[in-house]
């Protein structure tokens, strides 16, 4: 089902949705209420297909606000995607004008599921202060995409605007690598860091925030290094290079190729790890499926003052 509301109001598109519900029988199942802030400039059916992939795990009612032109009249017009245009969820993209572009709380309101928790997701946008931001007062959990963000320093920003229930898809964009060097690390915990350096493009916010995240949990400085090239493999693998220098030898974790990490350790063979690159949807998802504040996140910001740059 899919259905185009012109010039509407709230409760025409909360009657839609319950005769929806009625007629396909979505009354149940869904977990969570997942708001999406976007502007008339970004690649919606890029947003949409993500939505649709990470909630297949996470049925929803998806809110998309779009903003539009504030200098027109205030309106509304919506379109309601049902069944299989909107995945296993019911996706509503609403797109505003006029002075209700500065209210979009008040038009998603009426709209939310009643006792479900609420997501909010900027998938290209990243506001100073998520906690503070229209759809961000709202919601548990917020999730910003700062890889997707052109303009000024997002990482920066986020790290002086954290508040408890923020995370970013750069970071659960690296959760099988960091799996990779927390399991390498494991193998012998009992000697002393001297260093550590990190290698990955200079523009990608994952490779800092992987530093702030060793930083943190091994009570060291870190050096972040450049990435030569632009290649297939450092776009794929943010982190391109990692050495932990130790009393006893270095740990280097490095990318082979777009599928393979090298694990090298004193003392023992090499060994090869096969680690894909993440989609926003795999990256989304993965937000979903936790919604309590995410603690270690939390702790990379914090270190992000112990890594620096070097040239």
């Amino acid at each position: 089902m899919n259905l185009i509301l012109t010039n509407t109001s709230t409760e025409e598109i909360a009657n839609s949705l319950l005769h929806g519900e009625e007629l396909y029988s979505l009354a149940t199942g869904r977990v969570l209420t997942l708001l999406v802030a976007a502007s008339e400039r970004d690649d919606m059916d890029s947003i949409l297909d993500t939505v649709r992939t990470a909630t297949r795990q996470h049925p929803a009612r998806v809110l998309v606000v779009v903003a539009g032109d504030k200098g027109a009249d205030s309106a509304l017009d919506a379109e309601i995607m049902l069944t299989a245009e909107a995945g296993a969820s019911e996706l509503v993209v609403m797109k505003l004008y006029g002075e209700l572009v500065e209210h979009m709380d008040s038009v998603v309101i009426p709209l939310l599921l009643p006792d479900t928790p609420i997501v909010a997701w900027w998938p290209t946008a990243t506001p100073k202060r998520p906690a503070e931001a229209p759809l961000g007062r709202l919601a548990h959990r917020r999730i910003t995409n700062t890889r997707r963000t052109t303009t000024g320093n997002a990482l920066l920003r986020l790290s002086s605007g954290y508040a408890e229930g923020d995370s970013d898809m750069m970071w659960s964009r690296i959760t099988l690598w960091r799996g990779i060097v927390a399991s390498t690390l494991d193998r012998n915990p009992e000697q002393h860091i001297e260093s550590i350096s990190i290698t990955g493009p200079v523009d990608n916010p994952s490779v800092d925030i992987a530093g702030g995240w060793l930083a943190s949990c091994l009570d060291v400085e870190v050096t972040r290094l450049p990435a030569e090239g632009t290649s297939a493999i450092i776009h794929n693998v943010p982190i391109t290079s990692l050495v932990i220098n130790r009393a006893d030898g270095s740990i280097a974790v490095s990318v082979v190729d777009e599928r393979t990490v090298r694990v090298s350790s004193p003392g023992l063979p090499d060994s090869y790890v096969a680690m894909t690159a993440r989609s926003d949807a795999d990256c989304l998802a993965e937000e979903l499926r936790h919604l309590d504040p995410d603690i270690p996140y939390a702790r990379a910001l914090g270190g992000l003052t112990r890594v620096s740059e070097h040239n």
